[in-house]
């Protein structure tokens, strides 16, 4: 595989490009990219209904059980409307979403270290709650705040990946460059 890899080096470096320029984008302009985001996966979910629906159909023709396929291929081509209709709702519903996440697991994290031994780490539990507590509140109090943070640590890990598929890239081209006796040619 590493020599497949050292083969197809550009191919790693193209990942690494499209994900910095992905990260910047993302940084400078969070709004723009979050809504094209959700028209994106609106994009999907309309796709995903249509052949929910051939699905449903073919097992119709087949004498097969089809209305939960066609149930939730019509639920998706209705949400993916929804969502390419109203983006920022979509947006909206994620940062929700991802708020109640952030309530609940704070609050379990939290009960569940008062239940532990002191001796094991409880007060690092307890802290991990409250941050997510945190987090959550903040996200409910200010939504669009929290969908444009989202965004920034969204663009901050494309831009870390996509540099880290560069330097892999520029490796690879170096140990396809290196005569056979290389490391990477010998499987390390």
């Amino acid at each position: 595989m590493a020599s497949v890899l050292a083969q197809n080096w550009w191919a790693v470096a193209l990942r690494g490009v499209c994900g910095i320029l992905f990260g910047i984008i993302a940084i400078v302009s969070p709004v723009a990219t979050v809504l094209t985001l959700a028209l994106l996966f609106a994009g999907y979910l309309i796709a995903d209904g249509v052949f929910g629906i051939i699905a449903a159909v073919r097992a119709a023709q087949a004498h097969e059980r089809w209305g939960l396929l066609l149930a939730e291929a019509v639920l998706n081509i209705l949400m993916g409307v929804i969502a390419a209709f109203f983006p920022g709702g979509a947006v909206l519903a994620f940062v929700l979403i991802t708020a109640a996440w952030a309530l609940l697991t704070g609050g379990l994290m939290l009960g569940a270290a008062f239940k532990l031994a002191q001796s094991h780490g409880r007060w690092w539990l307890a802290l991990s709650g409250v941050v997510s507590l945190l987090w959550g509140v903040l996200l409910v109090v200010s939504p669009l705040i929290g969908a444009v943070v989202l965004t920034w640590w969204l663009g901050g890990y494309a831009l870390a990946f996509g540099a880290l598929l560069l330097i892999l890239a520029f490796r690879l081209r170096r140990e396809r460059d290196r005569p056979a006796g290389g490391a990477l040619a010998q499987g390390a």
